[in-house]
Protein backbone atom coordinates (compact mmCIF):
# COMPACT_ATOMS: atom_id res chain seq x y z
CA UNK A 1 0.00 0.00 0.00
CA UNK A 2 3.08 2.28 1.08
CA UNK A 3 4.54 1.70 -2.42
CA UNK A 4 1.11 2.38 -4.27
CA UNK A 5 0.67 5.63 -2.12
CA UNK A 6 4.86 6.61 -2.82
CA UNK A 7 4.50 5.70 -6.92
CA UNK A 8 0.92 7.59 -7.27
CA UNK A 9 2.55 10.85 -5.74
CA UNK A 10 5.76 10.46 -8.00
CA UNK A 11 3.09 9.97 -10.87
CA UNK A 12 1.49 12.82 -9.49
CA UNK A 13 4.22 15.10 -9.43
CA UNK A 14 5.53 14.27 -13.05
CA UNK A 15 2.18 15.08 -14.60
CA UNK A 16 2.37 18.20 -12.62
CA UNK A 17 5.43 19.25 -13.82
CA UNK A 18 4.96 18.26 -17.44
CA UNK A 19 1.74 20.09 -17.64
CA UNK A 20 3.43 23.22 -16.20
CA UNK A 21 5.80 23.13 -18.75
CA UNK A 22 4.10 22.33 -21.76
CA UNK A 23 1.79 25.67 -20.21
CA UNK A 24 4.95 27.37 -20.28
CA UNK A 25 6.44 26.72 -23.65
CA UNK A 26 2.08 27.97 -24.75
CA UNK A 27 2.45 31.05 -23.19
CA UNK A 28 5.92 31.95 -24.77
CA UNK A 29 4.43 30.22 -28.10
CA UNK A 30 1.29 32.69 -28.00
CA UNK A 31 3.17 35.96 -27.37
CA UNK A 32 5.34 35.06 -30.12
CA UNK A 33 3.32 34.06 -32.46
CA UNK A 34 -0.45 35.14 -31.86
CA UNK A 35 -2.18 38.66 -32.83
CA UNK A 36 -2.01 40.82 -30.09
CA UNK A 37 -5.85 41.41 -30.38
CA UNK A 38 -6.54 37.64 -29.91
CA UNK A 39 -4.64 38.06 -26.47
CA UNK A 40 -7.13 38.55 -23.96
CA UNK A 41 -5.25 36.91 -21.11
CA UNK A 42 -1.06 37.96 -22.21
CA UNK A 43 -0.41 41.77 -22.15
CA UNK A 44 2.99 42.31 -23.24
CA UNK A 45 3.32 46.07 -24.48
CA UNK A 46 6.45 47.25 -24.52
CA UNK A 47 6.47 51.04 -25.38
CA UNK A 48 2.95 51.21 -23.98
CA UNK A 49 1.39 54.66 -22.54
CA UNK A 50 3.24 56.38 -19.99
CA UNK A 51 7.07 56.07 -21.48
CA UNK A 52 8.09 53.87 -18.33
CA UNK A 53 10.84 51.95 -20.61
CA UNK A 54 12.36 54.96 -20.99
CA UNK A 55 12.09 56.02 -17.23
CA UNK A 56 13.45 53.02 -15.85
CA UNK A 57 16.41 53.17 -18.04
CA UNK A 58 17.65 56.20 -17.18
CA UNK A 59 17.43 55.54 -12.90
CA UNK A 60 21.60 54.78 -13.14
CA UNK A 61 21.90 58.46 -13.78
CA UNK A 62 20.34 59.54 -10.90
CA UNK A 63 21.88 59.19 -7.51
CA UNK A 64 21.13 60.77 -4.08
CA UNK A 65 18.01 63.22 -5.69
CA UNK A 66 16.49 65.92 -3.68
CA UNK A 67 13.19 64.52 -4.46
CA UNK A 68 11.58 61.36 -5.86
CA UNK A 69 8.01 61.50 -7.03
CA UNK A 70 5.79 58.68 -6.76
CA UNK A 71 2.20 57.53 -8.21
CA UNK A 72 0.00 56.92 -10.68
CA UNK A 73 -0.34 58.91 -13.98
CA UNK A 74 -0.72 62.47 -11.65
CA UNK A 75 2.85 62.06 -10.80
CA UNK A 76 4.77 61.41 -13.86
CA UNK A 77 2.15 63.79 -15.96
CA UNK A 78 2.31 66.09 -12.96
CA UNK A 79 5.37 66.66 -11.25
CA UNK A 80 7.64 68.65 -14.05
CA UNK A 81 11.29 67.97 -13.12
CA UNK A 82 12.48 71.37 -14.98
CA UNK A 83 10.81 73.41 -13.10
CA UNK A 84 12.26 71.73 -9.57
CA UNK A 85 15.43 72.06 -11.31
CA UNK A 86 14.89 76.38 -11.83
CA UNK A 87 14.78 75.79 -7.63
CA UNK A 88 18.00 73.91 -6.96
CA UNK A 89 16.21 70.36 -6.82
CA UNK A 90 17.78 67.70 -8.36
CA UNK A 91 14.30 65.09 -9.11
CA UNK A 92 13.49 62.04 -10.39
CA UNK A 93 9.79 60.99 -11.50
CA UNK A 94 8.90 57.26 -10.52
CA UNK A 95 5.48 57.49 -11.38
CA UNK A 96 3.68 54.67 -13.73
CA UNK A 97 0.11 54.52 -15.24
CA UNK A 98 -2.33 53.03 -12.77
CA UNK A 99 -0.15 52.59 -10.74
CA UNK A 100 -1.45 51.16 -6.69
CA UNK A 101 0.51 50.76 -4.00
CA UNK A 102 1.39 47.33 -4.46
CA UNK A 103 3.49 48.76 -8.01
CA UNK A 104 4.57 51.43 -5.55
CA UNK A 105 6.46 48.83 -2.92
CA UNK A 106 7.84 46.69 -5.90
CA UNK A 107 9.42 50.03 -7.25
CA UNK A 108 10.60 50.94 -3.94
CA UNK A 109 12.32 47.87 -3.22
CA UNK A 110 13.84 47.87 -6.52
CA UNK A 111 15.00 51.28 -7.05
CA UNK A 112 15.04 53.39 -3.36
CA UNK A 113 18.82 52.09 -2.51
CA UNK A 114 19.86 53.39 -6.02
CA UNK A 115 18.48 57.05 -5.79
CA UNK A 116 18.73 57.54 -1.96
CA UNK A 117 16.61 60.61 -2.00
CA UNK A 118 16.01 62.70 0.81
CA UNK A 119 12.39 63.16 0.35
CA UNK A 120 9.71 61.52 -1.66
CA UNK A 121 6.74 62.89 -2.77
CA UNK A 122 3.93 60.49 -2.88
CA UNK A 123 1.49 61.10 -4.82
CA UNK A 124 -2.26 59.75 -3.62
CA UNK A 125 -5.05 59.21 -5.65
CA UNK A 126 -8.06 57.93 -4.21
CA UNK A 127 -9.13 56.03 -7.34
CA UNK A 128 -5.86 53.68 -7.55
CA UNK A 129 -7.07 52.52 -3.53
CA UNK A 130 -9.86 51.22 -5.62
CA UNK A 131 -7.78 49.47 -8.15
CA UNK A 132 -6.62 45.62 -8.63
CA UNK A 133 -3.33 46.94 -9.64
CA UNK A 134 -3.27 44.40 -12.75
CA UNK A 135 -3.25 47.77 -15.41
CA UNK A 136 0.10 48.72 -13.84
CA UNK A 137 1.18 45.47 -12.71
CA UNK A 138 1.20 44.60 -16.53
CA UNK A 139 2.88 48.08 -17.50
CA UNK A 140 5.77 47.16 -15.38
CA UNK A 141 6.49 43.58 -16.17
CA UNK A 142 6.60 44.74 -19.96
CA UNK A 143 8.41 47.97 -19.54
CA UNK A 144 11.11 46.95 -16.94
CA UNK A 145 13.72 43.86 -15.60
CA UNK A 146 11.68 41.31 -14.28
CA UNK A 147 12.65 39.51 -10.97
CA UNK A 148 11.78 38.12 -7.72
CA UNK A 149 9.92 41.32 -7.22
CA UNK A 150 7.72 40.94 -9.94
CA UNK A 151 6.19 37.04 -8.82
CA UNK A 152 5.79 38.71 -5.63
CA UNK A 153 3.63 41.31 -7.10
CA UNK A 154 2.26 38.52 -9.26
CA UNK A 155 1.46 36.52 -6.51
CA UNK A 156 -0.29 38.94 -4.02
CA UNK A 157 -2.36 39.66 -7.31
CA UNK A 158 -3.14 36.53 -8.30
CA UNK A 159 -4.28 36.92 -11.85
CA UNK A 160 -4.17 34.97 -14.81
CA UNK A 161 -3.31 37.88 -16.84
CA UNK A 162 -0.21 38.76 -14.85
CA UNK A 163 0.86 35.02 -14.37
CA UNK A 164 0.86 35.08 -18.67
CA UNK A 165 2.14 38.21 -18.73
CA UNK A 166 5.03 37.47 -16.35
CA UNK A 167 6.27 34.16 -17.81
CA UNK A 168 6.42 35.87 -21.15
CA UNK A 169 8.26 38.86 -19.85
CA UNK A 170 10.94 36.54 -18.04
CA UNK A 171 11.42 34.52 -20.93
CA UNK A 172 11.98 38.18 -23.07
CA UNK A 173 14.52 39.02 -20.49
CA UNK A 174 16.20 35.76 -20.44
CA UNK A 175 17.18 35.67 -24.03
CA UNK A 176 17.46 39.63 -24.59
CA UNK A 177 14.80 39.45 -27.17
CA UNK A 178 14.38 43.53 -26.21
CA UNK A 179 18.31 44.34 -26.49
CA UNK A 180 17.85 46.44 -29.30
CA UNK A 181 14.40 48.25 -28.12
CA UNK A 182 14.59 52.41 -28.33
CA UNK A 183 11.48 53.93 -27.14
CA UNK A 184 10.36 57.21 -29.30
CA UNK A 185 10.52 60.47 -26.92
CA UNK A 186 7.63 61.86 -29.22
CA UNK A 187 4.37 59.79 -29.34
CA UNK A 188 1.62 61.79 -30.71
CA UNK A 189 1.06 64.34 -27.99
CA UNK A 190 3.08 63.19 -25.29
CA UNK A 191 6.71 64.00 -24.86
CA UNK A 192 9.39 62.31 -22.86
CA UNK A 193 11.50 64.75 -20.30
CA UNK A 194 14.28 63.52 -19.11
CA UNK A 195 13.76 62.80 -15.17
CA UNK A 196 10.49 60.98 -15.57
CA UNK A 197 8.22 63.68 -17.23
CA UNK A 198 6.02 62.97 -19.87
CA UNK A 199 4.53 66.68 -21.03
CA UNK A 200 1.20 66.68 -22.75
CA UNK A 201 0.96 69.21 -25.56
CA UNK A 202 -1.15 71.94 -24.61
CA UNK A 203 -4.73 70.09 -25.19
CA UNK A 204 -8.03 71.33 -23.94
CA UNK A 205 -10.26 69.13 -22.25
CA UNK A 206 -13.37 69.53 -23.87
CA UNK A 207 -15.86 68.77 -21.06
CA UNK A 208 -18.00 65.37 -19.89
CA UNK A 209 -20.28 63.82 -22.63
CA UNK A 210 -22.11 62.63 -19.72
CA UNK A 211 -21.02 62.55 -16.02
CA UNK A 212 -21.86 59.49 -14.01
CA UNK A 213 -24.02 60.23 -10.86
CA UNK A 214 -22.00 60.70 -7.27
CA UNK A 215 -20.35 57.59 -5.79
CA UNK A 216 -18.20 56.74 -3.21
CA UNK A 217 -14.85 55.46 -3.97
CA UNK A 218 -14.95 51.57 -2.95
CA UNK A 219 -11.35 51.49 -1.27
CA UNK A 220 -9.61 47.97 -1.18
CA UNK A 221 -7.77 46.83 2.08
CA UNK A 222 -5.22 45.09 0.46
CA UNK A 223 -4.00 48.83 -1.17
CA UNK A 224 -3.90 49.93 2.33
CA UNK A 225 -1.83 47.46 3.58
CA UNK A 226 0.75 48.06 0.43
CA UNK A 227 0.45 52.14 1.18
CA UNK A 228 1.44 51.79 5.11
CA UNK A 229 4.14 48.87 4.49
CA UNK A 230 5.79 51.64 1.38
CA UNK A 231 6.19 54.40 4.27
CA UNK A 232 7.30 52.24 7.34
CA UNK A 233 10.32 51.19 4.47
CA UNK A 234 10.72 55.35 3.91
CA UNK A 235 11.18 55.25 7.54
CA UNK A 236 13.24 53.00 8.52
CA UNK A 237 15.34 54.57 5.56
CA UNK A 238 15.24 57.66 7.34
CA UNK A 239 13.95 59.50 3.87
CA UNK A 240 11.36 62.21 5.11
CA UNK A 241 7.95 62.23 2.61
CA UNK A 242 5.09 64.22 1.83
CA UNK A 243 1.50 62.85 0.41
CA UNK A 244 0.18 64.83 -1.79
CA UNK A 245 -3.37 64.82 -4.27
CA UNK A 246 -2.84 66.23 -7.38
CA UNK A 247 -5.73 68.20 -8.67
CA UNK A 248 -7.78 66.71 -11.28
CA UNK A 249 -10.90 68.64 -13.17
CA UNK A 250 -13.33 70.08 -10.45
CA UNK A 251 -16.34 67.81 -12.03
CA UNK A 252 -14.72 64.41 -11.39
CA UNK A 253 -13.73 65.43 -8.18
CA UNK A 254 -16.92 66.86 -6.97
CA UNK A 255 -19.04 62.89 -8.16
CA UNK A 256 -17.31 61.37 -5.32
CA UNK A 257 -18.89 61.90 -1.59
CA UNK A 258 -16.29 60.22 0.15
CA UNK A 259 -13.55 62.59 0.04
CA UNK A 260 -13.29 64.09 3.20
CA UNK A 261 -13.00 60.25 4.21
CA UNK A 262 -9.74 59.99 2.08
CA UNK A 263 -8.42 63.19 3.29
CA UNK A 264 -8.75 62.57 6.83
CA UNK A 265 -7.58 58.82 6.74
CA UNK A 266 -4.50 60.15 4.60
CA UNK A 267 -3.85 62.34 7.10
CA UNK A 268 -3.25 59.47 9.76
CA UNK A 269 -0.13 58.48 7.87
CA UNK A 270 1.76 62.02 7.68
CA UNK A 271 1.82 65.45 6.51
CA UNK A 272 -0.66 65.28 3.89
CA UNK A 273 -1.93 68.01 1.16
CA UNK A 274 -4.61 67.87 -1.17
CA UNK A 275 -4.20 70.46 -3.91
CA UNK A 276 -8.28 70.08 -5.35
CA UNK A 277 -10.13 73.60 -5.19
CA UNK A 278 -6.84 75.39 -3.58
CA UNK A 279 -5.86 76.55 -7.28
CA UNK A 280 -7.70 78.56 -9.55
CA UNK A 281 -7.83 76.22 -12.04
CA UNK A 282 -10.35 75.80 -14.77
CA UNK A 283 -11.64 72.43 -16.44
CA UNK A 284 -11.63 73.49 -19.91
CA UNK A 285 -7.92 76.00 -19.51
CA UNK A 286 -5.28 73.72 -17.55
CA UNK A 287 -6.55 70.01 -18.00
CA UNK A 288 -6.47 68.14 -21.29
CA UNK A 289 -8.80 65.28 -19.75
CA UNK A 290 -10.87 65.32 -17.07
CA UNK A 291 -7.95 63.51 -15.13
CA UNK A 292 -4.81 65.40 -16.15
CA UNK A 293 -3.19 68.86 -16.34
CA UNK A 294 -2.02 70.44 -19.60
CA UNK A 295 1.40 71.89 -19.65
CA UNK A 296 -0.55 75.02 -18.46
CA UNK A 297 -1.50 73.31 -15.45
CA UNK A 298 1.23 71.92 -14.71
CA UNK A 299 3.14 74.76 -14.49
CA UNK A 300 0.73 76.57 -11.85
CA UNK A 301 0.24 73.39 -9.74
CA UNK A 302 3.86 72.97 -9.02
CA UNK A 303 4.48 76.61 -8.55
CA UNK A 304 2.42 76.69 -6.10
CA UNK A 305 3.58 73.45 -4.54
CA UNK A 306 7.17 74.87 -4.36
CA UNK A 307 5.10 78.14 -2.26
CA UNK A 308 3.10 75.67 -0.47
CA UNK A 309 5.83 73.19 0.78
CA UNK A 310 8.53 74.44 2.98
CA UNK A 311 10.56 71.36 2.44
CA UNK A 312 10.53 72.09 -1.19
CA UNK A 313 12.84 75.24 -0.37
CA UNK A 314 16.62 74.76 -0.59
CA UNK A 315 16.68 78.06 1.06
Amino acid sequence: MKNRIIFFLGSLMKFIAFTAFVYVVFIIGFGLFMPKVLSKNLSYKRGSNGHLFSRVNEINEYKNVDVLFLGSSHAYRGFDPRIFQKHGLKTFNLGSSAQTPIQTELLLNRYLDKLKPKLVVYEVYPGTFALDGVESALDIISNDENDSETIKMALELNNIKVYNTMIYGFFRDIFHLNKNYKEKIVKKYDTYVKGGFVERNSLYFKGFKSLKNKSDWEFKVEQFDAFKRNLDKLKAMNISYVLVQAPITSQLYKSHTNNEYFDNKMKTYGKYYNFNGKLNLVDSLHFYDEHHLNQKGVELFDDFLLKELPVLNKK
